[in-house]
């Protein structure tokens, strides 16, 4: 299902995403939050397959970017972490769209963990964040053991193609 990316829905997505970085991000200040989501806007409206969760309002509460084999963004609203959806839609995502790799920073532990547990690998480590600033991310890769074999059903939602 194609759905046009319109401004009313980048803002909502927008909304999701920084309650989301402000409940997990902790080693970001509000300043450098809102210095991000002036990319957040863009980064949406560009990336290849974006899947939108909804609620029974119809309403936007979480989201997952891809290009390629690659995660480029998962949020969800902070009040449903640990409910399912995230990995809903990250097996989506992997048996679906061929999600293989992803980035997270080093200081978002609890991402981390749950990318471990979803069958990510950590192959490469920097310093900086891609835009120059301090703070490490992690390059995940799937690994072939667990690839295709995570066992949950697939969330059942449209995904928005380019």
């Amino acid at each position: 299902m194609q759905e046009v990316r319109s401004d009313e829905l980048i803002d909502r997505l927008t909304e999701v995403w920084r309650r989301s970085v402000k409940m997990t991000h902790l080693f970001l200040s509000d300043q450098e939050i809102g210095e991000i989501e002036k990319y957040v806007r863009a980064a949406l409206l560009e990336v290849p397959t974006l899947v939108i969760a909804i609620n029974a309002e119809r309403e936007p509460i979480a989201f997952m970017g891809t290009a390629g084999e690659r995660l480029e963004m998962l949020f969800l609203e902070p009040e449903l972490r640990g409910s399912g959806l995230g990995r809903r839609l990250l097996t989506y995502g992997i048996e679906e769209l061929g999600i293989r790799e992803l980035c997270v920073n080093e200081q978002n532990p609890l991402a981390k963990g749950f990318y471990e547990h979803m069958g990510f690998e950590r192959f490469k480590r920097t310093e900086l964040d891609e835009q120059g600033n301090p703070y490490p991310l992690l390059y995940m890769r799937l690994t072939e053991k667990t690839a295709g074999e995570s066992g949950n059903e697939a969330i059942d939602c449209p995904k928005n193609e380019e």
